[in-house]
């Protein structure tokens, strides 16, 4: 017999952890019915290789992340050390987005493309699952595309850093 478990932990303690959890920034940009789309994330995982499924998750339904999950496809962008502006604009909303600037550019698919990024991969949404006010986002990948290969951007205690 086992013994009853526990209330769940106290959310800003749970918070707290992974503040300090050191994760990979990526940027997700896809094309939506009202036009291009993107949001920061530092919750990118592999599922699985065979066949090939990440994971990663939102906080909402709405804004850029409901862009995001009714785009056909997209692409999921790993950061460089050197993006760190460019993570900040898409964390912010607001702020500018897909500008020549940033170095835009768009597949013959239609997703927004960020050649300067590490890697990128083209996916589509396999499922998504609700947990509290934040959504599981499994997705199939359907292509690699190779990037500048530089140094990853990561995020640590609210913060941008590399290695």
């Amino acid at each position: 017999m086992s013994a009853p478990l526990p209330e769940p932990a106290d959310a800003q303690a749970f918070k707290d952890v992974f503040r300090l959890h050191p994760a990979g920034v990526a940027l997700v940009a896809g094309h939506a019915p009202d036009g291009p789309v993107g949001l920061t994330l530092s919750s990118v995982a592999s599922v699985s290789a065979e066949p090939p499924v990440l994971s990663f998750s939102v906080t909402r339904t709405t804004g850029s992340a409901a862009g995001i999950l009714a785009a056909p496809s997209y692409l999921v962008h790993f950061l460089a050390a050197d993006q760190a502006p460019l993570a900040k604009a898409f964390a912010r909303t607001g702020a500018p987005r897909f500008t020549e600037a940033q170095g835009w550019q768009t597949l013959t698919s239609g997703e927004p493309y960020l050649p300067s990024a590490t890697a990128a991969l083209r996916c589509t949404t396999r499922e998504t699952v609700q947990v509290g006010p934040s959504v599981l986002i499994l997705a199939d990948v359907h292509e690699v595309l190779p990037g500048s290969g530089e140094q990853p951007l990561l995020y640590h205690d609210r913060t941008f850093i590399t290695l």
